[in-house]
């Protein structure tokens, strides 16, 4: 990467009107992937808006870590404030780290722990309302059931009756979320446009439960130690003001929507990449039979006797064979022996990121690669381009988790080449419980459930705030 300050980065051919925002809005991944073959630093423009892609972990270490004092959050999560507010996700300096050190303990690993029990309740209700043969729409089903559990685990609320309500609102926040991109969308959202009054409606129906949430909890007086309630109680520590309504709203909506809508894309790419790759789905089940034979305890002691039958209890199913099956649910403490499962949904994460591309705006000149970027320069990175780069992943476009047995997640990580969670002091605060939440899910469902995509069903990628299926996953339900 030699120095060329005060040269032009490559770029590809822009539109005619608006310089690439038209071939950005219509194909995001397409576009940034054809950058990508132009170098590590190329340029583009969204209207008046210009813009660096860069593509190499050196390059990526340098946004989210060495000069992280430099950038701000991109455009796109500036004008997410009008839907989010100053949550975790918009907020910016001293507001930012207030607020990440009051959410942080509800996603310390103790904490974590109670909550997988929750995780795999809901995971388990759901799957027993399925049925042999039955064809649904997982995308839907995985987002339901996220809701769910987000509810449940960080705000102790139970939201299946309003999930479908709520699941529809979210889903009208995200697909309208490249409208507030759209050139003067400030004023535009002030219009009696339709696409406005449907903002509008969705962003109400959202206040409205997590308002009375927040009411019943404050009426209540109860502290159940959940994330709502460390809100809640949570005071400025130099003037001690309790956190407003407003504020709280803020903060629960942005969890709301960050803990549901990423596990659920991911989830639902899961099981997708399964239905095509039969072998490492038999692999997966090879794993679930054995880590799911022993009985554990709350604890994870072990209950059962030497033949991971349950002590005084007769092996149920089998009929006197001694088939492998996946006996019971997963609990947290059999987290260390699903390492293949764990990997099936990395290896997921890395060819379909939830999060596909993170944007910074440049508060102060910086360069990249010997390429200036001035303040107020758009710079993107995309975890979907670099977990395919041909020059950090052997066959790139395979699903082979196999490779996570290779190189850890942790290492692939630190070295930048691997970042769905994105990096430095922004780096998803929900990580650990995106993690715990995919691994027992995926582990509680694929028990006892194999998923075919149905015929004919049409795959696509709808880029928004996460990587979306854009014609949703419609797939056969059939019993292992």
């Amino acid at each position: 990467m030699g120095v060329t300050i005060g040269k032009t980065p490559p770029s590809v051919k822009p539109d005619l009107i608006g310089g690439h925002f038209r071939s950005f809005r219509g194909d995001a991944t397409g576009f940034l992937t054809r950058l990508s073959k132009l170098g590590d630093v190329t340029g583009f423009r969204m209207g008046p808006q210009k813009a660096l892609f860069i593509n190499h972990p050196e390059l990526v270490r340098d946004l989210f870590v060495v000069n992280a004092d430099k950038f701000v959050k991109g455009r796109a999560l500036q004008r997410a404030k009008t839907l989010l507010g100053e949550g975790l996700l918009t907020s910016e300096g001293d507001l930012h780290l207030r607020q990440r050190r009051m959410i942080q303990p509800a996603f310390h690993r103790g904490r974590i722990a109670e909550y997988a029990k929750a995780m795999v309740d809901l995971g388990e209700r759901m799957s027993e309302t399925w049925s042999d043969g039955e064809t649904r729409d997982i995308d839907q089903e995985m987002m339901h059931l996220t809701l769910q559990i987000v509810g449940k685990t960080l705000f102790g609320a139970d939201v299946g009756d309003d999930a479908d309500e709520i699941g529809q609102a979210m889903t009208t926040l995200v697909k309208m979320f490249n409208y507030l991109l759209l050139p003067f969308s400030e004023w535009l959202e002030k219009l009696p446009l339709p696409q406005s009054r449907r903002l509008r409606r969705a962003r109400r129906t959202l206040d409205d439960v997590i308002y009375s949430i927040i009411e019943d909890r404050r009426r209540s007086g109860e502290g159940s130690g959940d994330l709502l309630s460390m809100l809640l109680l949570a005071q400025d520590e130099e003037s001690g003001i309790a956190m407003s309504n407003d504020q709280v709203r803020d903060e629960a909506l942005t969890l709301f929507l960050a803990g549901h809508e990423t596990t659920a894309n991911a989830l639902t790419w899961t099981w997708y990449l399964l239905s095509q790759n039969p072998a490492t789905e038999a692999r997966l089940h090879e794993e679930l039979n054995s880590a799911l034979q022993e009985e554990a305890g709350a604890d994870g002691e072990n209950l059962s006797g030497g033949d991971g039958v349950p002590k005084g209890e007769a092996r149920s199913g089998t009929s006197g064979d001694d088939r492998d099956f996946a006996s019971r649910p997963p609990h947290f403490a059999d987290l260390p022996h699903l390492k293949y499962t764990e990997a099936v949904l990395a290896e997921s994460m890395r060819l379909f990121p939830p999060a596909w591309a993170i944007g910074r705006l440049s508060k102060a000149d910086h360069h990249f690669g010997g390429y200036a970027a001035p303040a107020g320069t758009l710079i993107l990175a995309s975890p979907f381009v670099m977990h395919r780069d041909a020059r950090f992943w052997h066959e790139p476009e395979k699903f082979r988790p196999e490779r996570w047995c290779e190189t850890s997640v942790k290492d692939a990580g630190q070295r930048y080449v691997y970042f769905p969670f994105g990096g430095g002091v922004r780096r998803c605060i929900g990580e650990s419980f995106a993690w715990t939440e995919g691994t027992l899910l995926l582990a509680s469902i694929a028990r006892k459930w194999k998923l075919r995509l149905s015929p004919g069903h049409k795959i696509g990628l709808q880029p928004m705030i996460t990587l979306r299926p854009k014609f949703g996953m419609r797939m056969q339900i059939s019993r292992r």
